[in-house]
């Protein structure tokens, strides 16, 4: 983990993928795509088995370490419709523990997958504000708040000793932050070296800062 301080608030970025508020004892994700494996194969494409469990081995790991007692999703917490098989809602459901509000702010693939009511969601439109932040799906710039966001996947190519490797990172721009996706089996968009944004790669258990690393987009891989 790695503690950073945005828009006058102290944060730690996890090397789960995942960022920590503590002042609010809040536990932001993005971009779960619970079920996307589920789908694919509903859809007649043989991709492997088990990346929803890694995500919420993940998930329940994060969940017990940070004690929150909210969890926001910052949309596309399910891939799509075929996600909500009846044993994958179960295990999701029996991650929340009595008394911790989870908050999906509404992605684009929650519109086509649906909420299923036993996941007992609070379920808001982007932007939701939690001051001094909006929280939201899409990285639009909302006046008068720091915008903490998903949707893009961003990665970074990095460089070591003759080894390339592209690893999920965390991008803070002057008006608008981005979460790297959090399921295990998404794409990634490639960012490109800027001087004007900060980047935070998730490197295996623990998070490293790459210097001027930046959100210009290079198209999705």
């Amino acid at each position: 983990m790695l503690q950073i301080e945005i828009a006058g608030e102290s944060l730690t970025l996890l090397a789960e993928r995942a960022l920590w508020w503590p002042a609010q004892s809040t536990l932001l994700i993005a971009d779960a795509h619970f079920g996307k494996g589920l789908t694919f194969r509903a859809r007649g494409v043989a991709v492997p088995s088990g990346t929803s469990d890694d995500t919420m081995d993940r998930l329940a790991i994060l969940l017990a370490r940070t004690g929150a007692t909210r969890v926001v999703f910052l949309g596309d917490l399910l891939h799509a419709r075929e996600a909500r098989e009846p044993a994958l809602m179960a295990t999701l459901a029996g991650l929340r523990a009595p008394g911790v509000e989870w908050v999906l702010v509404r992605g684009n693939h929650d519109l086509h997958a649906g909420v299923p009511a036993e996941l007992g969601l609070t379920v808001v439109d982007e932007p939701w504000r939690m001051a001094p932040f909006a929280l939201c799906h899409h990285p639009d710039a909302q006046p008068g708040h720091y915008v903490l966001a998903g949707h893009v996947h961003p990665a970074l190519r990095v460089e070591a000793g003759g080894d390339r490797l592209r690893l999920p990172c965390f991008a803070f721009g002057p008006d608008v932050g981005l979460l790297p996706a959090f399921g295990s089996f998404t794409g990634h968009m490639t960012l490109a070296p800027d001087a004007g944004m900060r980047c935070f790669v998730a490197a295996a258990d623990r998070v490293l800062e790459v210097p001027h690393a930046s959100a210009r987009r290079r198209g999705r891989a």
